[in-house]
C-alpha cells in the first residue's frame, strides 16, 4: 500500500482528510496520513517539517494542504511571480519553486486556490443545514459572479473565509467546515475545483 503524508495548516483541514480524502483513497490501495502543522507561520518553520518527514522515508510520500491565500512573505518564488500569470498559473509556479526548494522526489508540493473555505462554494445549498435560506442564497449569488469556487478573490476583505463570516453569522470554521464540505462530497467539490482535483490525480496516480 502507497503512503502519503499530508502536512495541513488546521484542525478543519485535519479533518477534512479523514473524513473525506482517507476512504477515497484507500480504496485505490492508498494509505493518507493528516499532520498538523500547528503554530508553523514561517515557511523556514514549514520546510524544516517537510523536509523532516521526507527525509524519514523516500518509500512514503509527502504533501500539502496550505492556502495559496496568505501564504508567508519568506514562500520561495513568492517575490518573483510572473506578472502575467492567472491565478492557477501563480499557484503552480509557487508549487513548482517550493518543490525545487524542498528537492526531494517523494514532495508533492500543493496549494488551496485560495483557501479552504473556496472548497465550500462549490455547492452553496449545503449550508442550509446549519443557516437560514436567505444566507444560503446570498452564498450562491456571490458564487455565481465568478467562473469557479477557486476564482473568489483572495484579498483580506474579499477572500472566500471573509465573505462566509460575512453572511454567516456564528459560523465557526472547525464545526462547520469539514461538515460542509462532507455534505458537499467530493465528487462536486473535483468537478467545480479544476486545481483541487488536478492534485488529488496526481496523488491517485503516484506510484
Amino acid at each position: 500500500m502507497m503512503r502519503v503524508n499530508i502536512f495541513v495548516e488546521g484542525q478543519t483541514e485535519e479533518t477534512f482528510v479523514r473524513e473525506l480524502l482517507y476512504n477515497h483513497f484507500l480504496q485505490q490501495n492508498i494509505y493518507v496520513n493528516p499532520i498538523l502543522l500547528g503554530g508553523a507561520v514561517t515557511y523556514g518553520k514549514i520546510r524544516k517539517e517537510l523536509y523532516r518527514k521526507c527525509s524519514e522515508d523516500s518509500t512514503a510520500f509527502v504533501t500539502t494542504i496550505l492556502d495559496l491565500y496568505g501564504i508567508p512573505k519568506d514562500f520561495p518564488g513568492k517575490s518573483s511571480i510572473p506578472t502575467t500569470a492567472n491565478l492557477f498559473e501563480k499557484a503552480e509556479y509557487l508549487e513548482q519553486q517550493m518543490g525545487l526548494n524542498i528537492g526531494l522526489q517523494n514532495f508533492i508540493p500543493n496549494l488551496l486556490v485560495h483557501e479552504f473555505e473556496g472548497l465550500l462554494y462549490s455547492n452553496p445549498q449545503a449550508f442550509v443545514e446549519w443557516f437560514d435560506q436567505s444566507i444560503v442564497e446570498k452564498l450562491q449569488r456571490e458564487r455565481e459572479s465568478f467562473p469557479s469556487p477557486e476564482h473568489i478573490n483572495d484579498s483580506p476583505i474579499t477572500a472566500p473565509s471573509k465573505r462566509i463570516l460575512q453572511c454567516c453569522p456564528g459560523y465557526d470554521k472547525p464545526l462547520h467546515g469539514s461538515l460542509i464540505a462532507m455534505d458537499i462530497g467530493l465528487d462536486i467539490i473535483r468537478n467545480q475545483c479544476q486545481h483541487f482535483d488536478k492534485w488529488l490525480t496526481r496523488l491517485e496516480n503516484i506510484k
